[in-house]
């Protein structure tokens, strides 16, 4: 049985009734919800709040879960509105991603920035990672959340148009117009290198 499947039998058993099927689905995924609040949420006490709001709505929602997509792809959907109101509710915006180039499990994009890791670009990491934050905080919430799924999480993009609730071919595009937009803020540091304070 994969892990989808033994999901949507807990699932199954939640809206028989089965209170305590439940709480292993929150077993199961609450470091990843709690992961991906984080995104949006900076403050680790007021993420793990909203993780648990989520949770609440999916339990009071599971009776509508059909199984069109897996249980994480909608319960990531529940925590990304849930945090996306938080921040409405407070008027405030991410301002750090937690990107780290050096850590070879954080996707393609961190791949690309530290190719061919010369000793140059390992004495601009810290400026690329804060140029990668600031590119990534200052995108439309669209673009910001699609590239945080695919680069970060490591979704596939038909998981991300699920989790986002629209087509796979507008995932791609957000990715492609996000890359781009964090691309372009990069060039500048790339075609400085190290000798622009020289000069």
């Amino acid at each position: 049985m994969t892990q989808e499947q033994s999901d949507l039998a807990l699932v199954e058993r939640v809206q028989r009734g089965e209170r305590s099927a439940f709480d292993v689905l929150v077993l199961r995924y609450q470091q990843k919800v709690l992961k991906l609040v984080l995104r949006y949420i900076r403050d680790p006490m007021e993420a793990e709040d909203v993780a648990q709001e989520a949770f609440i709505k999916a339990f009071r929602a599971i009776g509508s879960f059909r199984g069109d997509s897996a249980f994480y792809t909608w319960i990531y959907r529940i925590a990304i509105n849930t945090a996306k109101n938080a921040l409405v509710a407070s008027k405030r915006r991410p301002v750090n991603f937690g990107i780290d180039v050096q850590d070879p499990e954080q996707g393609d994009l961190e791949a690309r920035l530290t190719d061919g890791e010369t000793p140059e670009q390992l004495a601009l990491t810290e400026e690329i990672r804060e140029t990668v934050n600031h590119a990534m905080a200052d995108l439309p919430e669209e673009l910001r959340t699609a590239i945080v799924l695919r680069e970060i999480d490591g979704l596939s993009y038909e998981e991300i148009a699920a989790s986002m609730d629209c087509p796979v071919g507008t995932v791609r595009s957000r990715i492609f117009r996000a890359r781009e937009a964090i691309d372009r803020r990069l060039r500048p540091i790339f075609a400085g290198g190290l000798g622009r304070e020289d000069v």
